[in-house]
């Protein structure tokens, strides 16, 4: 992942991209993330950004950010753990800027509704929790939350925070872990 940033980051984009293929089943992550979610939000909507940037189609910008943000997105998760919290490097990064994960997940939720409409909110490099109102791409990403509608519309209704809450129970702390140290090594 560290030479897809570096790559994005470089004025030359390559000619194709594609979509990070699911390092889990529908099945394992059904109770956060229906099949027609994935079906909606991986299959058509981020394999969609790929094409269209691909057939040089439409905002090449956008949609090279929208391959970016979503090769993020869905590699950070696995199947469904119950009492999901963050070990390791992430865990004590969390804990040395909001005191503990509870803290982490309250001031996360507190930003994520105060976005008005749809976008992406993030824990940074630097500890902040940031937004993305639009598709843009980001160096700084550890922790990443789609905040568009397709996210969730399909399996919570209006309920964002619900939608919040469940996808902890996907979160691979490791991945999360893992972004952390290669961004550390790369400074």
């Amino acid at each position: 992942m560290l030479e897809f940033i570096k790559l994005i980051e470089g004025k030359n984009k390559p000619t194709d991209i594609e979509i990070i293929p699911l390092n889990f089943t529908p099945r394992e992550v059904s109770s956060v993330m229906s099949k027609d979610t994935l079906d909606l939000h991986y299959e058509k909507l981020a394999k969609g950004y790929a094409k269209r940037y691909n057939n040089n189609e439409g905002d090449k910008d956008f949609n090279y950010a929208g391959v970016f943000l979503h090769n993020l997105w869905f590699t950070q998760f696995r199947q469904v753990q119950l009492n999901n919290k963050p070990n390791g490097p992430i865990k004590n990064f969390i804990d040395k800027h909001y005191g503990s994960f509870d803290s982490f997940k309250d001031k996360l939720e507190e930003v994520a509704m105060g976005i008005q409409g749809s976008g992406w909110v993030y824990l940074a490099t630097d500890g902040n929790i940031k937004t993305i109102k639009n598709h843009e791409v980001k160096s700084d990403i550890l922790f990443l939350v789609d905040w568009w509608e397709h996210a969730w519309i399909l399996d919570y209704g209006s309920d964002k925070k619900t939608y919040l809450k469940d996808i902890w129970k996907i979160i691979n702390w490791n991945v999360i872990s893992t972004r952390l140290g290669k961004y550390w090594t790369a400074q």
